[in-house]
């Protein structure tokens, strides 16, 4: 399989080895009817996979259904239905999303999240392929592909008594674990450009990055992952001060990107990529916190015409701020 210019297939982006991996397991998995279980933390795509497996072999709808919100006395109504009269309330019979996923894929988002009580119900939906609406005493037959997801780790779970042993191997059949975006730093240029393509898209103007700012970019650790990087790309883009973005445009965790060191080779990396507004500096340590206020102050300063006032509004700061921080730093 050759893989699109822009790093692309299946939805997923990137060209890191790790990624490639999981191109590989979705076309396995696209093969069978299988069970598949995603393992991975929140943010790293997993309903993006989970939607590629459908879509290599489509079949049917594909039904996500969030196991974190089937709480309260209608969630096995909402999950497998119910006939008229039985409850109060149920004045007609409904289709639970179970029965609209038959033919089709069955996504159960957060599969950790589902209560005991209907962890066993879903075991005899797997095992043989029926299910019986609340109120109805006859069994139905159903045809789905189950793809079940969680950023939970199944094997303690289970060890605390929180989710059923034997629930968990009839998921486990295949296993597809997705790495957290710290893993894969090498893929972030491509999915900035990515993220603004899509904004664009949107309505919100593109923009390009400082050597600084990329060096922030970089330097996170990304702990909502793919999910964060995206949110983080639409603010800068909405919120950007005039001109090419600078740091106190980003969010206040990234203007302090101590997390982790630039890897050695992102340089080479970047180079790979046809995503030429992003340039990375010379290979170099973290910039440092004061390094970016006298940085930021600098571009400020030079956008202004040297103009103190306009550049303290640009900055956001008071003039008397403006001007200790230009002593402190030795700026003219």
């Amino acid at each position: 399989m050759s893989l699109p210019a822009n790093g692309c297939s299946h939805g997923l982006m990137g060209q890191s080895p790790l990624i490639a991996a999981i191109r590989r397991s979705i076309e396995k998995a696209s093969r069978n009817r299988l069970p598949v279980l995603l393992l991975g933390e929140s943010g790293t795509g997993k309903e993006v996979v989970a939607r590629a497996i459908y879509e290599s072999n489509p079949r049917g709808q594909f039904v996500p259904i969030d196991c974190g919100s089937l709480v309260g006395t209608l969630m096995e109504s909402e999950l497998f239905g119910h006939t008229k009269g039985s409850f109060s309330g149920a004045t007609e019979n409904k289709k639970g999303l179970v029965e609209l996923a038959d033919g089709g894929t069955a996504f159960f988002d957060e599969i950790g999240d589902l209560p005991l009580e209907l962890q066993v119900k879903l075991l005899r939906l797997i095992q043989e392929r029926e299910f019986r609406p609340v109120g109805a005493l006859s069994w139905r037959k159903v045809d789905l592909r189950i793809i079940a997801a969680t950023h939970r780790d199944l094997k303690a779970e289970v060890a605390r008594g929180r989710f059923r042993q034997d629930l968990y191997y009839r998921l486990n059949v295949m296993t597809i674990r997705l790495p957290a975006l710290r893993d894969r730093k090498e893929d972030i240029p491509l999915l900035i450009g990515h993220f603004i393509d899509q904004g664009r898209a949107q309505g919100l103007p593109e923009f390009c990055c400082g050597d600084d700012v990329m060096r922030a970019l970089m330097s996170y650790d990304w702990p909502g992952n793919v999910r964060e990087l995206k949110h983080c790309i639409d603010r800068m883009a909405a919120l950007r001060s005039e001109g090419t973005l600078n740091m106190w445009d980003l969010p206040s965790a990234l203007q302090q990107p101590h997390q982790s060191p630039v890897p050695h080779d992102l340089s080479d990396v970047l180079e790979q990529h046809a995503f030429h507004e992003f340039v990375l500096p010379p290979k170099s340590p973290v910039i440092s916190l004061p390094d970016s206020e006298k940085q930021a102050i600098c571009n400020a300063l030079a956008q202004t015409g040297g103009e103190r006032g306009k550049a303290a509004i640009l900055l956001q700061i008071g003039r008397t701020t403006l001007y200790r921080k230009m002593k402190q730093y030795g700026i003219a």
